[in-house]
């Protein structure tokens, strides 16, 4: 996912950044002035700002991401809803195929019976019928001759043989109707056999259409499974990068404020630096240094130009002598070097372990001579810095006065 990637990249930076440090020799290390502190924070500022618009574009593209998501997720859900749904209608339709099945099966039966029924009534009426012409023929003595010759009277003779030819007529039409009987039910079966296998053939497909809406409906929860577990890492995803930008927000609104504030400082500086030399000063006849004085300067130089060449180091001592000629300063050395958030040895403890050690050198003391003498290179200065663009002064070694 996107974080992951911004994360590595994070990383990868860190690491650079470490073995580049660890690559660059150590050097000496100088005060950092309101104006370092403020191109500093300015620079944080932007690194910030860029970092911020990294995270709300992530932020953006993540949410574009969950936005997909969940419109192919509530399009599973609906899809997965309407297989159930088609499982529910041919899960009703296989329950109405089984009834259907059992009747037919239950009507066939009843069918198979009918027509034993049918074909046993025929044989009973054939057998009968051949029973009766039997006898007709065996005993012609005892039966319808008989019958003939017992007539008293032409008419009732004519009545006997019509009586005789009307009986042979209607066993011939129930036989026949016995056998139409018979051919009926049995071509019903065969009706009802064909409408049963179509039945089957119905419900065989029927079972076999509920096992793929059955596959579909797993692959489909599978599936919507995935992106709702996709959805809860990019909503986790999300809720963290707004929290980062959150953060990054209170930081950067943090970053501006330090960045006001020191452009307000170095303002000040400015106007302090300006009205230093437009306002009254001593001369350095008039200045009663203190014991100590040279010891305290010899080291404050150490600290701050102890890596610079002489040149620089006298101009260090003589910034620190400007102040103290100057009327909007403090009239001491120790007052100028220990003011509160002027030179940062002081603030740091960094002074105060080089007075406890002495580390000035040889040519520390004698710039610090030559500056409580009233040698100045840099004119009436009371600032310095490293160079940055855009900064004018008087550069000697790495350092501009102004």
């Amino acid at each position: 996912m996107i974080l992951r990637k911004r994360r590595r990249k994070l990383i990868a930076f860190a690491l650079t950044v470490c073995m580049i440090a660890i690559a660059i020799p150590q050097m000496n290390v100088y005060a950092t002035t309101t104006l370092d502190q403020l191109n500093q924070a300015e620079q944080e500022m932007q690194q910030l700002e860029q970092e911020k618009e990294e995270i709300d574009q992530e932020k953006e593209d993540l949410e574009d991401e969950l936005g997909g998501l969940n419109a192919q997720h509530g399009s599973l859900k609906e899809e997965l809803e309407a297989l159930n749904e088609e499982l529910a209608a041919a899960t009703e339709r296989l329950a109405e195929l089984e009834t259907e099945i059992a009747d037919k099966e239950d009507e066939i039966e009843q069918t198979r019976l009918d027509l034993e029924e049918a074909k046993q009534t025929e044989e009973e009426q054939y057998e009968a019928m051949q029973n009766r012409m039997q006898a007709a023929y065996e005993s012609p003595d005892t039966d319808y001759l008989e019958m003939l010759l017992s007539a008293r009277s032409i008419s009732e003779l004519l009545n006997l043989a019509d009586y005789i030819s009307m009986l042979a007529d209607y066993d011939n039409q129930l036989l026949l109707e016995y056998q139409e009987a018979k051919e009926e039910v049995a071509a019903k079966e065969v009706a009802l056999e064909e409408e049963l296998e179509e039945l089957e053939v119905l419900k065989e497909e029927n079972i076999a259409e509920q096992e793929k809406i059955n596959e579909m409906i797993e692959e489909t929860a599978e599936y919507v499974a995935q992106y709702a577990a996709q959805i809860s890492t990019a909503e986790a995803e999300l809720a963290e990068l707004e929290a980062e930008v959150a953060a990054k927000e209170a930081e950067l609104a943090a970053q501006e404020a330090d960045v006001e504030a020191l452009k307000k400082k170095y303002q000040e500086e400015l106007l302090m630096s300006q009205l230093a030399n437009s306002s009254a000063k001593r001369d350095i006849s008039q200045v009663v240094f203190e014991e100590g004085d040279r010891y305290l300067l010899a080291n404050l130089i150490y600290c701050e130009a102890g890596g610079e060449p002489y040149e620089g180091q006298v101009a260090v001592g003589a910034v620190v002598i400007n102040r103290v000629l100057s009327s909007v300063y403090p009239n001491t050395v120790s007052g100028v070097i220990y003011q509160k958030s002027q030179f940062s040895p002081a603030g740091s403890g960094r002074l105060a372990l080089a007075l406890a050690q002495n580390k000035a050198t040889d040519s520390c003391y004698r710039a610090a001579d030559e500056a409580m003498a009233g040698v100045t290179n840099v004119g009436g200065c009371v600032y310095f810095r490293t160079p940055i663009p855009g900064l004018t002064g008087i550069q000697i070694g790495n350092h501009i006065f102004y």
